[in-house]
């Protein structure tokens, strides 16, 4: 156990016990290098990443306090410092449950989303940084290149190779700068006790192009992983809630954000199989065959369902 998970530990239960508390013993979420997570009672504190922008930070959980009912409000919109790691504080909710993938809240996430993204950028209580896309991409080339040879390799690079080069991060990108996410899947949704749906996760909020939100989501059903039911209720909700990102016929908006969070997807894949030294699993291999299939395609051509 590191020293922050003591310290951390500690933080959530004195933080809990200012409120109302169904106690038990701490639960660590998660602890990885970019975030430590610990819950007790119904209380979560997060750790996060080392070298995270204090300024940064406080203004987005600025955004996250004012935009209700859309973002879980932090308790509290300053991060505090531990052990080298700026913590913040948050109400503990339901996450999605995994094992029940019929009852995942794809309505909901569309709705949130196109929510989020409507948001005026003028109205947010303090001005945000841009949205990080193209640059976590770009990072993840550079992770799988500096693992070391892999023979799934060549084909992630010659889809990233398709891309133009806004979305390599090489260029500014041609688009309005909305309100975005950063990182949105479905991990990033919990259920408060009122049973409201809410996007969590503030690391990553930024103004860009708001169509990489929906990137994920979009490059698993180009890659076959999610289902055109799920996609299509996704979607739907998405649309219906207004949402700016794409019009009638998503995919002219969505097609290079989806190659480029693919390509980013294939080469954090190949970068764990050396590091861990095993084989690609069935899903891992599912994104490097998809961009084996991208690569075939000149980019004005390459659409981004290449099933």
């Amino acid at each position: 156990m590191t020293a922050l998970l003591p310290a951390l530990t500690a933080k959530v239960r004195h933080a809990a016990h200012r409120t109302p508390c169904a106690c038990g013993s701490e639960a660590v979420l998660a602890d990885r290098d970019d975030a430590t997570v610990i819950r007790h009672g119904n209380i979560v504190a997060k750790a996060h990443a080392p070298g995270t922008d204090s300024t940064e930070l406080a203004a987005r959980l600025k955004v996250a306090a004012a935009l209700h009912g859309t973002l879980l409000p932090p308790l509290g919109e300053t991060a505090t410092p531990l052990h080298g790691r700026l913590v913040t504080l948050w109400e503990a909710g339901t996450p999605v449950d995994r094992d029940n993938p019929d009852a995942a809240p794809w309505e909901a996430a569309g709705t949130l989303l196109a929510r989020l993204h409507k948001a005026p950028a003028a109205d947010l209580p303090h001005p945000l940084p841009d949205m990080r896309g193209p640059t976590k991409a770009a990072r993840a080339m550079e992770r799988m290149r500096a693992a070391g040879p892999h023979p799934a390799a060549d084909p992630v690079e010659r889809a990233w190779a398709t891309l133009p080069a806004w979305a390599r991060a090489e260029a500014p990108a041609p688009h309005p700068k909305l309100l975005c996410h950063g990182d949105l899947h479905l991990g990033q949704l919990v259920r408060t006790p009122e049973g409201q749906w809410l996007l969590i996760d503030v690391d990553d909020l930024g103004l860009g192009d708001p169509a990489w939100d929906l990137a994920r989501p979009a490059a698993w059903y180009a890659c076959g992983l999610l289902g055109p039911d799920e996609w299509t209720r996704f979607l739907a909700a998405y649309q219906g809630a207004g949402g700016p990102a794409v019009g009638a016929d998503p995919w002219p908006a969505l097609d290079v954000p989806a190659r480029a969070l693919t390509a980013q997807t294939a080469a954090l894949a190949v970068a764990k199989s050396v590091a861990e030294e095993r084989p690609l699993d069935e899903v891992e291999q599912a994104v490097i065959d998809a961009c084996d299939r991208m690569a075939a395609l000149p980019p004005e051509l390459a659409p981004a369902s290449t099933k």
